[in-house]
């Protein structure tokens, strides 16, 4: 299976992919759906809530030409049981920013495959097929532009882990794949700057950026880039930046729904406001960095030494929150494991939220991320196939 995936991605994916797949009812994977559907929606429209979390974006990329919604959502879930017993989604973090769609696609068919599931299983949501699935990426990311002046771009994207979900979407969609720091800045009297990007000798207009660049990164790596975001470009972003900090681990605070988990901003919490919304029980807390991926920097049950030792300029970029005791529900060889379950989302221009695909990451203990259960069996990066009849 994994040498038949890495032929289809054109690369090897090196992130640990589960020995099975799972399988949940599709009531419960469209609740998951509406949820992330209802608050990406309330945060959306809440004119308060973006003026506050657009102070989070750091200045220098505060970028131009902001577009009225995101392009891509994901919404991650744990499964917990109410009073009742019932396995009800509780969200882990909602994310305007692209994930694997592509590689996902590619990952459920390999199942199928190699696993010769049913054919009635289905594993595209919102009602989509493979056909309508692929339309709607190609509608988001391209926009009607020729291929030739579509770019996915990235933090130097050969040495990305997700570098496999990159090659599936440039093959399907005919794009190239360009490192950021490469784009070209032509400029030209009197008109709008335009970016390009080289093709041997040749400059080729980019009229739209696929853009999966994480700010995070180019701060960290201190990159230098040929162009700043703040400037107004002749070119159309199909997943703007400035939405990868608006909707965020910064929102979650800001919810106020049975699926979401109080929590609290640490400068909040030290200042003495919104307490009541944490258990007394230290043991139920969690720390958690607003912008990092992968769970870096979760800390479980934080000392009041740990708290105070973070510097006041860095309070508001770091969040206090109950945590949730997630079941474990997938039965497998090694004992019953943990599924967390992300919904995706595309938003077209002109059209509507919609969620199409979902993928799945097994583990047993504390922390969900691959990179967490990299010693272990039967966890790691899967795929939710549900009942065609459910």
């Amino acid at each position: 299976m994994l040498h038949s995936l890495d032929a289809c991605v054109r690369s090897h994916v090196e992130f640990r992919v589960a020995e099975t797949p799972c399988f949940f009812p599709k009531a419960m994977l469209d609740e998951m759906a509406d949820v992330g559907t209802e608050l990406t929606h309330r945060l959306v429209n809440d004119k308060a809530y973006l003026k506050a979390s657009r102070a989070m974006i750091p200045a220098q990329y505060c970028a131009a030409d902001e577009t009225p919604h995101p392009h891509f959502m994901t919404a991650d879930f744990g499964l917990a049981r109410d009073v009742g017993g019932k396995l009800v989604p509780k969200l882990v973090e909602l994310q305007a920013f692209p994930s694997v769609f592509a590689y996902q696609f590619v990952l459920s068919e390999v199942y199928r495959s190699a696993f010769k599931l049913n054919g009635d299983l289905g594993y595209l949501l919102g009602g989509h097929t493979e056909a309508s699935f692929w339309k709607l990426m190609e509608r988001v990311i391209l926009r009607g532009h020729h291929p030739e002046n579509v770019v996915l771009t990235e933090v130097e994207p050969s040495k990305q882990k997700t570098l496999p979900d990159f090659m599936v979407t440039a093959e399907r969609l005919g794009i190239e794949i360009v490192d950021i720091a490469e784009l070209v800045a032509d400029v030209r009297p009197g008109k709008p700057t335009r970016l390009c990007h080289r093709k041997g000798r040749k400059l080729i207009p980019v009229r739209r950026i696929y853009n999966r660049a994480i700010v995070d990164e180019l701060m960290r790596k201190q990159i230098e880039l040929p162009f700043d975001y703040r400037e107004s470009f002749d070119v159309e972003w199909a997943g703007h930046p400035n939405w990868y900090f608006h909707i965020s681990k910064f929102s979650i605070p800001h919810l106020d729904h049975p699926a979401v988990p109080p929590a609290v901003f640490l400068d909040d919490w030290m200042a003495g406001k919104g307490r009541h919304r944490l258990p007394d029980d230290r043991q139920q807390w969690i720390l958690k960095p607003l912008f990092s991926f992968a769970g870096k920097g979760i800390e479980f049950a934080p000392s009041d030494e740990m708290l105070a030792a973070i510097p006041k300029v860095q309070r508001r970029e770091y969040l206090l929150q109950q945590r949730v005791h997630f079941e474990s529900v997938v039965e497998t060889p090694h004992g019953l494991t943990q599924p967390e379950i992300r919904i995706l989302y595309l938003w077209p221009d002109g059209g509507h939220l919609e969620p199409v695909l979902s993928l799945v990451r097994l583990g047993r203990g504390k922390m969900m991320g691959v990179d967490h259960n990299r010693e272990k069996e039967w966890v790691g990066a899967s795929a939710a196939f549900y009942p065609a009849h459910t």
